[in-house]
């Protein structure tokens, strides 16, 4: 029945590129939550009236979010080359597409890593400072429990954006879905294959969704 439906379309290959782009995802996930905490922290803390306001810093910081922000994801893969080629070895192959996944989707989440600490009670902060709280017990025990549900809201928007980005990267040679659709089935003529690869990108989209919803709702207090 599945060949009848689907002739051109090989189990093994499609098995072969979900894992490549679940494996993609997953990395780059984890490397962009921890790059946009880092920039999401930095903006928010060096903001005017913050605890380490730094105008001159803040704005360094905010240029360079804003820069690759601004850069389209399949331009900043080949911008990255370069470096991917200095820190893989290769240019092809899902390990390669990680460094520009991460670099193109830190900047995004920092951004709503930011918006979500500045969501955070003023109060709060303000009484943990009256009790003498160190600045990493402010971040720690404040600013980051605080903001969790939104700040595991804004990684769920942001892994979708990478599995979009997956399948990008896939094009030029990084592997996946966007591999298999475009070079196995676009360029062969095999709109099988196509619409395969993308039932299956629509299905991881919808499992990260449903994932990250629902560890939201069970760290929402409110």
């Amino acid at each position: 029945m599945f060949h009848k439906l689907f002739p051109n379309a090989n189990v093994e290959d499609l098995i072969t590129a979900t894992e490549e782009t679940l494996y993609m995802t997953a990395l780059s996930v984890i490397g962009t939550f921890i790059l946009g905490l880092l920039l999401g922290l930095l903006l928010y803390l060096t903001s005017k009236q913050n605890i380490w306001a730094n105008k001159p810093l803040n704005f360094i910081v905010a240029t360079i979010v804003n820069v690759f922000r601004a850069i389209p994801f399949i331009i900043l893969i080949l911008l990255l080359f370069p470096f991917t080629e200095f820190l893989i070895g290769t240019i092809r192959g899902p390990n390669a597409a990680l460094p520009a996944l991460i670099i193109g989707a830190a900047p995004f989440y920092g951004r709503l890593v930011e918006i979500a600490l500045k969501e955070v009670d003023k109060g709060v902060i303000e009484a943990a400072k009256s009790m003498g709280a160190k600045t990493s017990t402010i971040i720690f025990k404040v600013l980051l429990p605080e903001s969790m549900p939104a700040l595991v809201s804004g990684i769920t928007v942001t892994s979708i954006n990478l599995i979009s980005y997956s399948a990008m990267a896939g094009v030029i040679g990084a592997g996946g879905l966007g591999d298999l659709a475009y070079l196995k089935g676009f360029q062969r003529w095999d709109f099988d294959v196509v619409f395969l690869a993308t039932i299956l990108i629509v299905i991881i989209v919808f499992i990260f969704q449903f994932v990250g919803d629902l560890i939201s709702n069970k760290l929402d207090k409110r």
